[in-house]
């Protein structure tokens, strides 16, 4: 089974084209339903925490059960992510390091360090 350590972002994107592909899909995935599979996708990761507390919240990582579906809506954002990216030809690793270093400026260490405020409010 692959792992972070030996699969790179573009075997991954390989990966799910061919899957969508031999389910003839290409014809369903635009931009706009991407995005919103991807948004769909977030808030159903997100509906695993909602109105718990933190101590509820560390302890769903402990079951295998919350786990999992922690996991698999997190696969799920992960999908639609590198399927956008594979339908539109976007570099993510070229496009992360592009906007993190955009918030290297809008977050400076001395500044940002142990805060939890926009940059705007720094």
């Amino acid at each position: 089974m692959p792992s972070d350590s030996s699969s790179t972002v573009n075997d991954l994107k390989s990966e799910v084209q061919r899957f969508c592909e031999d389910r003839d899909w290409d014809r369903f995935h635009n931009a706009k339903d991407l995005a919103i599979g991807i948004s769909t996708e977030a808030a159903e990761l997100l509906d695993n925490f909602r109105f718990k507390s933190n101590n509820e919240i560390e302890g769903l990582f402990f079951k295998d059960e919350t786990r999992e579906q922690i996991t698999q809506e997190l696969a799920d954002v992960m999908f639609f992510i590198l399927r956008f990216s594979q339908v539109y030809d976007i570099d993510l690793a070229e496009e992360l390091t592009k906007k993190m270093e955009i918030n290297e400026k809008k977050y400076p260490v001395e500044k940002a360090r142990g805060s939890n405020k926009k940059y705007t409010e720094l």
